[in-house]
């Protein structure tokens, strides 16, 4: 299946599949789940990076075992909307990943989602340590419920 646009998710929608939100970097994937009505968005667990075989394993296992009809894949432009170096990482990952796996990919623009996360992480006094534990998964949240917000206007 090739890239798609946000609004061809729609048609991926029935009452028991979900969206899975990722958040790829280049140690870590943090991911989260919607919900099977596609309402809201649930920080799921931040993956290590090994090789991308072992990568793509690990997340086709999870994939299966959540129903996961669509990925939403965080693209990460710079300021001024241009397109950088990571956005050509993001978009080979997604070709790579769509050899392995038949699943629709989404973009969606990630600027400032992990700063608006690691914020509202410090705002709710959370250590360093534990910050750097999830916000991954957070950052993977925050990018799946832009998506689902859209979805339902």
């Amino acid at each position: 299946m090739p890239l798609c646009e946000i609004n061809s998710l729609k048609s991926l929608k029935n009452n028991k599949n979900r969206l899975m939100g990722l958040d790829v970097g280049t140690k870590t994937i943090g991911l989260a789940l919607s919900d099977t009505t596609w309402t809201i968005a649930t920080p799921l667990q931040t993956l290590e990076r090994k090789k991308f075989k072992q990568d793509i394993t690990e997340l086709k296992t999870i994939m299966d075992k959540y129903y996961v009809s669509g990925l939403v894949i965080g693209f990460p432009k710079n300021m001024d909307g241009s397109e950088g170096p990571r956005c050509q990482s993001i978009k080979q990952f997604s070709y790579n990943l769509l050899t392995e796996i038949d699943i629709h990919i989404s973009f969606w623009d990630e600027r400032l989602s992990t700063v608006a996360v690691t914020r509202a992480l410090l705002e709710a006094d959370v250590s360093r340590k534990r910050r750097q534990e999830v916000v991954d998964k957070m950052a993977a949240s925050y990018i799946l419920q832009g998506v689902l917000d859209t979805l339902t206007r």
